[in-house]
């Protein structure tokens, strides 16, 4: 005789079945959860399900971490993953009854340890991301307006809120940062920019001469950075994430203020563009896409109403080699408006700059040939350059 069918669970009138075991079942089920009369009816037996479909998908991503050839496999897991998280935030939408059986599920728990399996995995993955992205939401939505919230905080400090927390101690920062791998270093110098707000400033121009020293440091590194030998080589990304850094804090006033009289900083970073533009266009690293524009606009920031540093740059012949940089580059996205802002800066109230370049002499038409190939033509007329198309014949 076959052993009894378990019977499906009746929810205001919907049966929703039991065993929950695919996507389609948790997709319904968080259909269910969008009426108030079916949230307040679910039984404490759906959440303990669901938990049981999130433990068993995390083993899989646990196994990933452990194993990186089994990551190719995680996509139906980290669905499960993504779907177990918002049904469970769905089923608390104001209902305490829900969060509280949820979170004595030790859910909370088993949502913490799964976002840090996260960060040890080595994929980019769009499902991954939005797997992340919904278990942070779940972890907020569970504490959200409930007496007990401070559990979320128990499971998740540390390990989740505590990186926050030490950006906050330049001393401690500056001691990690000599002794995390190249790969962690980007991970947090993304955390410094991510929280550079007004309230940390004082903390921040601590992290502001760290970045500046780092960068002055890191000359070696650029022909590394320039050359497609080393391309996923962490040194390189580390090196190339600097001056991306350093321009968000520039963008700041009083950051700015600091690190535009530090010593050496923006002489090495002119030689740092120097090194640049020696270097073919063709044979550079997808690494360093972005680095040349960073440069430019760090330097037109270092010179902001500070004219001992335009004359700097004047007397290290400067100026001719940022606007030879004015070119399209596939590389360098937004470097011709990059080298117009420097430009500008550079010659503010600096007559002695602005006659380098009224001074300088045509030298005929740069390369138009990326012109060419998007239909256009470049001819002079007159004394004025004039943006023609290119007829069809002649492509």
């Amino acid at each position: 005789m076959a052993a009894p069918r378990p019977r499906p669970t009746r929810m205001s009138g919907v049966m929703v079945p039991a065993p929950m075991q695919d996507l389609e079942a948790l997709r319904a089920l968080r259909a269910l959860f969008k009426e108030p009369w079916n949230r307040e009816a679910a039984p404490r037996t759906i959440f303990q399900r669901v938990l049981d479909i999130l433990k068993k998908s995390s083993r899989a991503v646990e196994l990933a971490c452990r194993d990186p050839s089994q990551a190719e496999h995680l996509a139906s897991s980290l669905q499960l993953i993504t779907e177990c998280f918002r049904c469970l935030r769905s089923a608390r939408i104001e209902c305490s009854v829900n969060q509280n059986s949820i979170r004595n599920l030790d859910t909370v728990s088993v949502a913490v340890d799964l976002i840090l399996l996260f960060r040890e995995l080595r994929v980019e993955q769009e499902s991954l991301l939005t797997a992340f992205r919904c278990g942070l939401q779940f972890l907020g939505n569970i504490a959200s307006r409930n007496e007990d919230s401070q559990a979320v905080w128990m499971h998740a400090f540390p390990e989740l809120f505590i990186s926050y927390h030490f950006l906050k101690s330049p001393e401690l920062v500056q001691a990690m940062y000599a002794k995390l791998s190249n790969q962690e270093r980007v991970t947090l110098l993304g955390l410094v920019v991510a929280k550079l707000i007004p309230d940390d400033l004082s903390a921040f121009l601590r992290h502001a001469e760290l970045m500046a020293s780092s960068s002055v440091d890191q000359c070696r590194t650029v022909l590394k950075l320039m050359s497609e030998q080393h391309p996923e080589d962490a040194e390189v990304l580390a090196t190339a994430r600097l001056p991306d850094v350093l321009c968000e804090m520039t963008a700041n006033t009083e950051l700015l203020g600091y690190l535009q009289v530090f010593p050496g900083f923006w002489k090495r970073h002119h030689k740092h563009l120097h090194t640049c533009d020696c270097i073919k266009e063709g044979d550079v690293s997808s690494v360093a896409e972005g680095f040349k524009s960073h440069l430019i606009r760090l330097i037109g920031n270092l010179c902001y109403k500070i004219k001992d540093n335009q004359d700097k740059v004047n007397e290290l012949d400067g100026i001719p080699l940022i606007l030879d940089s004015c070119r399209i580059d596939d590389n360098n996205l937004f470097l011709t408006q990059w080298v117009v802002y420097a430009i500008r800066n550079l010659t503010e109230d600096n007559v002695q700059n602005q006659d380098v370049i009224a001074k300088m002499e045509d030298q005929g038409l740069a390369d138009t040939s990326l012109l060419k190939k998007m239909g256009f033509e470049v001819e002079k007329r007159g004394g004025k350059l004039i943006l023609k198309s290119i007829k069809y014949d002649q492509l």
